[in-house]
């Protein structure tokens, strides 16, 4: 793979991320993490200004192969839930941003970009048994506990947070049960987005990678709770699952080669929309849904090839074959092009 493909893609998404901001009230963050093995970005917790490359290490054959973007909409403080991340992850970049604008995102044409989003909702096979499995992973994951059922109303999530306090979910509350569904289906998805991951890796094209999500499960819970003490837990239970996915998943897969992108702002989603939007000028393939039909592809120009190579292979050996079988059972007293200069007696 180029080293500049998702070097590119990472400047220029951190670069076009510094054009929200603007004068005024800040309505939001961005949050870069960085890997543990692998340093992409300068260490020292101050704010860049002024050039990109005050963000990213000057190293240009050390560059990201992939990028974790999400989005959350309605967090009243995303400067404090910024810091909070900073707090559990010391390999961070925090910076502010104002404005709700759509930035557009413009690669090199040459570059072949795997985009693969993360907002596909749960699969219509996964019944509410197949919830209460999800959610009881969850729970375990995160070191809490789910007991009840869905179908008999008394599920009930528990997970303890780092601030010492227990986060309590109902399935039985809608606001609760949507909250916890985003959370079980972003979590599918990042674990899908790896096995496409595998499956790119063994394919004859390289491709760079962004997944993007945006998660809205926030403004559910403070739609029916306001900013108080439940989804300000939702946002720290938010920010730990982000927070693991990529360090114990992302990192592992990608071998290091990858930065995560978190953009936190209070607008609904319904207004805000994703704040990056990406031109059709690039060859993007989207991939989740359509992974299925890559790796068929592949393995269909894979047999082709084969299939031409064996042919030509057994046509030339049938043609030496008849060649040499000829030429051993000519007569002699013909005269041929091979022996017209011999004289017989």
């Amino acid at each position: 793979m180029d080293v500049r493909r998702v070097g590119w893609l990472c400047v220029l998404f951190m670069a076009s991320t510094y054009c929200l901001q603007a004068r005024g009230e800040s309505t939001g963050s961005v949050v870069f993490l960085d890997g543990s093995s692998q340093k992409y970005i300068r260490t020292g917790g101050k704010e860049a200004t002024g050039m990109i490359n005050k963000i990213l290490l000057p190293n240009p054959f050390n560059r990201p192969h992939a990028i974790f973007m999400m989005q959350i909409s309605g967090i009243e403080e995303p400067l404090k839930s910024a810091g909070y991340m900073n707090k559990k992850n010391g390999n961070v970049f925090i910076s502010r941003i104002s404005g709700s604008s759509k930035v557009t995102l413009e690669l090199p044409g040459e570059d072949e970009v795997s985009v693969i989003p993360l907002n596909d909702p749960l699969d219509p096979e996964c019944d509410a048994a197949c919830l209460d499995k999800e959610l009881t992973k969850l729970a375990t994951w995160m070191g809490g506990s789910y007991v009840g059922t869905i179908l008999s109303l008394d599920g009930k999530l528990l997970v303890p947070l780092s601030s010492s306090s227990t986060l309590s979910l109902y399935v039985s509350k809608k606001a609760d049960f949507q909250f916890a569904v985003n959370l079980v289906s972003l979590i599918r998805n990042v674990k899908k987005s790896m096995e496409i991951h595998e499956d790119l890796s063994g394919s004859t094209v390289k491709h760079s990678e962004i997944m993007m999500g945006h998660f809205t499960g926030i403004e559910a819970l403070r739609e029916e709770y306001g900013w108080g003490e439940i989804t300000q837990q939702g946002v720290e239970l938010l920010h730990l699952t982000l927070l693991k996915l990529f360090d114990m998943l992302l990192q592992v897969c990608y071998e290091g080669k990858i930065v995560g992108v978190i953009i936190s702002n209070n607008d609904p989603s319904s207004e805000s929309g994703m704040l990056l939007d990406m031109t059709h000028g690039l060859r993007i393939s989207r991939l989740l849904e359509e992974s299925g039909s890559t790796n068929s592809t592949d393995s269909e120009v894979l047999l082709v090839r084969r299939s031409l190579a064996w042919i030509t292979g057994i046509i030339l050996l049938v043609s030496t074959l008849i060649g040499v079988y000829l030429l051993l059972n000519m007569p002699l007293t013909r005269d041929t092009l091979l022996y017209s200069n011999v004289k017989l007696d």
